[in-house]
């Protein structure tokens, strides 16, 4: 990670700017920052669940979506405990923690746009109906998506997102995306 880069490029960003105006800044960090969606514990957690969640109809889809909504707080959360305790959420809660604050969560996605792994609890399970998803898995390699900024239930923070697609090695086939939240205070 480049914190010293990274920090010294936002600050030229001046306060109270809008997306478009820092959409360079976040795809950097992409490209920059976020090789290790490439590691094959993400590359094989993804893989496994695509061949899990590849015959779901949508209408399971969106059931198992307002499931994880309605455990969101609970103490019993069978579907949402599996995605945040695995080697793989570990693996993603590390480079969080090892980003000095900038970033804020990681989640991975499979190729339906269901959560595959995540440094933190996310507001839904389902993301294959925004824009994280649609404009890089949907667009193919190479792909990234910048949000605007916005407060963030999950994390708690002020954050943009960046999300980009995740390629399998060995086909070349997209197989799903991540996205990263950065604090927005940091930005600026």
């Amino acid at each position: 990670m480049k914190p010293i880069w990274l920090a010294a490029a936002l600050v030229l960003s001046a306060h109270g700017v809008h997306a478009d105006q820092y959409t360079e800044t976040m795809k950097s960090f992409a490209r920059d920052n976020m090789s290790w969606v490439n590691d094959p514990i993400v590359v094989d957690a993804i893989r496994a669940q695509n061949m899990r969640t590849r015959a779901l109809s949508q209408p399971q889809i969106d059931e198992m979506d307002r499931n994880w909504r309605q455990q969101v707080g609970l103490a019993s959360r069978p579907l949402i405990d599996p995605v945040l305790n695995n080697p793989t959420s570990d693996f993603l809660r590390r480079h969080v923690e090892g980003s000095d604050g900038i970033m804020t969560e990681v989640f991975l996605m499979d190729g339906r746009g269901l959560n595959v792994a995540a440094s933190d609890t996310t507001s839904d399970y389902w993301q294959g109906d925004e824009e994280k998803f649609s404009e890089t898995y949907g667009l193919g390699a190479g792909s990234i998506h910048v949000s605007d900024i916005e407060y963030d239930d999950s994390t708690q923070t002020y954050q943009g997102q960046v999300s980009i697609t995740i390629v399998d090695p060995t086909s070349g086939e997209v197989i799903g995306a991540a996205t990263v939240g950065l604090n927005a205070e940091m930005l600026f």
